[in-house]
């Protein structure tokens, strides 16, 4: 399977590719974005220091110059490519995925994503061919910027010392930034550097990987869990009650910020799987929300085109206009505290801010495996819309359809045999009944 995917590079180390696969990137790279230097970041990972030399020796073979940010979070990469005006950066990191893997996450001019549509497909191409390194090689520079990061930061810094956090930086990339912005004052756990995630993988979305922070919560009895994913670029949540808080509903929690608070103008982002609730939520606010593909290299393109205020994704992702519309897990988790504590403030706790944003019984993304997928898909398709009529249809990422009082995605993966479908009614009764014969349907392709 070839490392090469829709959003970025990525798979297990020396299986899915090798140091030299990573070596001809490197050397293909400055030519495929028509750049003599070369933002480079890398995480934590195991892997990383040798994809670091072999990645950093292609580009410098090429007659680029590497400007080395050393061990970084992906957003601080996203953030000096604009800021500093680079035309190319690359972040070493397999993001939340198990330690055995690792990737590449490549942005262009504005901190712009170039994923398999606007220009890996063609390094896929290129790397084919064995390179001839130039005459006169680049070089590697330091470029340390931790602290204007941190400065940066701390315009979304607020008096939030009435909350009881807890946090889990999941061995990853967060914990060389969060002291420094939050203090001591939370209760950290897994907050040290470790590429082997000896606790438990960096992806908040798999429940067994929040149990820690569950319990903490619970013993601590804590306002609110805070836990980062791999590389920092990812952020989630779980209430006072231990209770995990679907992503997309911190969309609408942004908004109390962003638009109640700020009065910022523009239009909100969400992914095609973001529960109705969210969107009513900011329509009651005075904003409309823009749906869209799944993925930063689909979100971060249309936030900066509609020239959107923020936005997010079902898997944590939160994107942000001052952020040169990339995404950013260290503001939305500030923004977020801030309104958490103003909400305690009030005498509202996280649980219930969220009952008054979810007002539908969701069943979050529930995978089926399936080989024929799209014929899967559109077997879904044709048995809803034949029952009823639909109010609202989407075809990009797969299909979204919406009916008087529910609605569904189904989309295809693009790593896994997988099929992905995610429903939402007015009830779970309805949610359960409309699952049931979704069900029924996937049978025939099991």
């Amino acid at each position: 399977m070839s490392a090469f995917k829709a959003y970025d590079f990525r798979g297990v180390f020396n299986k899915d590719f090798t140091l030299d696969t990573i070596y001809r990137i490197g050397f293909y790279l400055p030519k495929l974005l028509n750049v003599n230097k070369v933002l480079v970041g890398r995480d934590m990972r195991v892997s990383s220091p040798a994809m670091f030399d072999s990645l950093t020796r292609g580009i410098t073979d090429a007659g680029a110059d590497v400007y080395d940010m050393g061990l970084t979070t992906t957003p601080m990469v996203y953030y000096f490519t604009a800021k500093h005006h680079f035309d190319a950066s690359v972040m070493i990191t397999a993001s939340h995925n198990p330690k055995e893997h690792n990737g590449l996450k490549v942005s262009t001019t504005n901190a712009l994503p170039v994923g398999y549509d606007t220009g890996l497909s063609k390094l896929e191409k290129m790397i084919v061919d064995a390179p001839q390194p130039v005459e006169n090689k680049g070089k590697i520079i330091n470029h340390d910027v931790k602290s204007e990061y941190l400065e940066f930061q701390k315009q979304y810094s607020y008096d939030i010392s009435n909350l009881k956090i807890a946090m889990d930086c999941c061995n990853g990339m967060a914990s060389i930034l969060v002291k420094d912005i939050f203090g001591n004052a939370p209760i950290y756990i897994y907050d040290d550097l470790d590429g082997t995630f000896p606790h438990h993988e960096a992806n908040p979305l798999e429940p067994q990987n929040i149990k820690d922070l569950q319990a903490l919560v619970l013993k601590e009895k804590a306002d609110i869990g805070v836990i980062f994913d791999g590389d920092a670029d990812r952020v989630m949540f779980v209430d006072e009650k231990g209770s995990f808080i679907p992503p997309d509903l911190m969309i609408a929690v942004l908004g109390l910020y962003f638009i109640k608070e700020k009065n910022y103008q523009g239009k909100v982002i969400q992914d095609i799987r973001t529960s109705k609730s969210v969107g009513e939520f900011i329509h009651k606010l005075g904003r409309e929300v823009h749906i869209w593909r799944v993925g930063r290299a689909y979100a971060a393109l249309k936030l900066r085109e509609i020239d959107g205020a923020f936005g997010g994704e079902f898997a944590g992702h939160y994107y942000f206009r001052d952020f040169f519309y990339s995404d950013s897990a260290m503001i939305a988790s500030q923004v977020i505290l801030h309104i958490v504590s103003e909400m305690k403030k009030k005498g509202v706790t996280v649980s219930q801010l969220i009952s008054q944003i979810a007002v539908y019984a969701n069943s979050g993304e529930v995978n089926f495996r399936i080989e024929k997928k799209k014929e899967a898909m559109d077997a879904l398709k044709d048995y809803f819309m034949a029952k009823e009529t639909s109010t609202q249809f989407m075809d990009f990422d797969g299909y979204r359809i919406e009916f008087a009082d529910w609605w569904f995605n189904v989309r295809p993966s693009n790593t896994e045999p997988y099929l992905r479908l995610l429903m939402e009614a007015k009830n779970q009764v309805l949610l359960d009944e409309k699952m049931a014969e979704a069900r029924k349907v996937l049978s025939d392709f099991l």
